[in-house]
């Protein structure tokens, strides 16, 4: 099986990591996806463990398609009935970029077309209920090579299962656990979010640090199809429980101004069942202070366009720079798409990157603090 991980721009290499440390040498690092050959298993895992990925795709074909008569005869020559049952609910969407099939309406109406009447070879009938499993098929034409994927993965795979309720402007929890992967922050060390929002980073590194796969507590649609073996995603599920490291001593804080943010922070890390490991609190981020000589902290403030206002953010932007700098040796990370951040800031970062916020650009800052010193073995 032909299997594709999607992710958000930016973060292809970052989905691409975790397929490789899951044990998938092989994967390929394309534009917005993360392609490898695999089985179910492989399909259960993935949805399972990955973190930052956006959804896992099962690509049932491929092929060169320049007319309507051509689609439909390649969409055709796929053994639907396979692995569909005769009541499966199809869902047909699609694109078309720079192919001669332009009409990407008349590019879904042909792929439903083919597939029923691949479907009426099947099951000997010309009616279908559509009232089983959900096959979620897209139809993907770029310069006239025809891609039929169908998702197994259901909800995306940031719907973890914890944030029933949400504020203004949240993070996305792939997002969340991309910003503390592309950071060097270990279990061991304290981590705070001094406007955490509703909690997603500091609830995304616990999730981290004790190795709890982000899927653990979640269903995926590809579960309901009958030739995906229930005995598989129970193995699957069996080995995220024995990884599962919850015996672990953490540092991990998360703060707002904003009570109703604190009070939804409180209630996601209770829904995740994380809430023992973080400490959440009412606090303005001009209060911030820390006796640690060494931590982290991983931010996504506001930066105008999503809340506030520019002058609202450029004042925020410097008194975090003033509460920061006393901090020493710590190291942050800071996640805006206000373009003039570092001049505001006062310090230019170590390191940037581009990522993408929703449909905004952003840039993640990174100011690299000091180690601790290792103590010395005097013998």
């Amino acid at each position: 099986m032909k299997i594709i991980a999607t992710a958000a721009f930016g973060l292809e290499s970052i989905t691409a990591r975790e397929i490789k440390n899951l044990g998938y040498e092989n994967a390929v690092t394309e534009n917005g996806k993360v392609v490898l050959d695999g089985t179910e298993t492989d399909i259960a895992r993935l949805n399972m463990w990955l973190r930052t990925a956006d959804r896992v795709l099962w690509e049932v074909a491929s092929f060169n398609a320049e007319t309507f008569e051509e689609l439909f005869q390649g969409v055709k020559a796929v053994a639907w009935g396979e692995f569909m049952p005769i009541d499966a609910k199809m869902h047909v969407i699609g694109k078309s970029i720079q192919s001669t099939l332009s009409s990407v309406p008349a590019c879904q109406s042909v792929t439903k077309k083919a597939i029923v009447e691949k479907m009426k070879q099947k099951y000997g009938t010309d009616y279908f209920e559509e009232t089983g499993p959900v096959y979620k098929i897209s139809v993907s034409i770029v310069k006239n090579t025809v891609s039929l994927t169908i998702d197994t993965s259901g909800e995306g795979l940031h719907k973890r299962g914890y944030r029933a309720l949400a504020g203004e402007a949240p993070l996305k929890e792939t997002l969340a656990a991309a910003l503390i992967q592309l950071s060097y922050w270990k279990a061991e060390r304290t981590l705070c979010d001094p406007l955490c929002g509703t909690g997603t980073i500091p609830i995304e590194a616990v999730m981290i640090a004790l190795n709890r796969a982000p899927g653990l507590k979640r269903s995926f649609v590809c579960e309901q199809w009958p030739f995906f073996s229930d005995k598989i995603w129970k193995e699957i599920r069996d080995e995220a429980v024995s990884l599962y490291t919850p015996d672990k001593k953490l540092s991990i804080y998360g703060s707002d101004m904003d009570p109703k943010a604190i009070e939804l922070s409180v209630i996601h890390a209770k829904q995740s069942g994380l809430d023992k490991y973080i400490d959440f609190k009412v606090k303005d981020v001009k209060n911030l202070y820390s006796e640690e000589s060494y931590g982290f902290i991983i931010t996504n403030p506001p930066y105008g366009e999503r809340l506030g206002t520019e002058k609202q953010a450029e004042k925020l932007y410097k008194t975090m720079s003033e509460v920061f700098s006393k901090l020493d040796n710590w190291s942050y990370y800071i996640l805006t798409a206000y373009t003039g951040f570092e001049k505001i800031f006062g310090r230019k970062a170590d390191k940037r990157r581009k990522l993408f916020n929703g449909r905004i650009e952003c840039q993640y800052y990174r100011f690299l603090g000091n180690s601790p010193k290792r103590k010395e073995n005097t013998k």
